[in-house]
């Protein structure tokens, strides 16, 4: 089996989510991606604005029924921060002979040497990193992580937050859904 693990805030979960999974698993021929959303994320601490079960909902909603995708509330069960090489035990564990991905968009290479025991990371999946299709130049990657060419999408889970703030549209920025959960739970107020 070829499992993709995508993890992040999901503050809220957007278009822009959902198309890096679309691409990630033909690009890959993933079987199966599953988001994690993070309880709390290390470099992110105090920086969610809606709790972590409204997240993990929206997550929820973002997928809907595709049976492509799943979300997995494994680091919102274990609380405290979420750490990926954590994260990547876990799913080591519970499917030990399947290929795993690790999906993480480019930007997150900035930071990577500063995470909890980055080499063992790369020793638990290989690392899916999102660039962008666009003819802008690669980043340079870790050793055994590979490049997955994916459509730009300008969209931000800080852009929608501020749309909600100011009371402006979120219809094609989240699905419909995921906007209904923010209305009918006041998120992002």
């Amino acid at each position: 089996m070829r499992l993709g693990i995508f993890g992040g805030t999901f503050d809220p979960p957007h278009f822009g989510h959902l198309l890096a999974a679309v691409d990630a698993v033909e690009r890959l021929t993933l079987d199966r991606l599953v988001l994690v959303p993070a309880a709390v994320q290390p470099l992110k601490s105090g920086r969610a604005a809606a709790a972590a079960q409204d997240r993990l909902a929206m997550a929820r909603l973002l997928v809907d029924d595709d049976p492509r995708f799943e979300v997995d509330p494994l680091e919102i069960e274990r609380a405290g921060l979420s750490f990926s090489v954590d994260t990547l035990r876990a799913f080591a564990s519970r499917f030990p002979s399947a290929e795993r991905y690790f999906l993480v968009g480019a930007d997150v290479l900035r930071t990577f040497g500063r995470w909890r025991e980055p080499e063992q990371v790369l020793a638990l999946a290989t690392m899916a990193v999102m660039t962008r299709d666009d003819g802008s130049p690669s980043p340079e990657l870790p050793k055994g992580a590979v490049a997955v060419p994916s459509r730009r999408v300008d969209v931000s889970s800080t852009e929608i937050r501020a749309r909600v703030a100011t009371g402006r549209s979120l219809r094609g920025f989240v699905p419909d859904p995921v906007a209904a959960y923010i209305a009918a739970h006041r998120l992002y107020r």
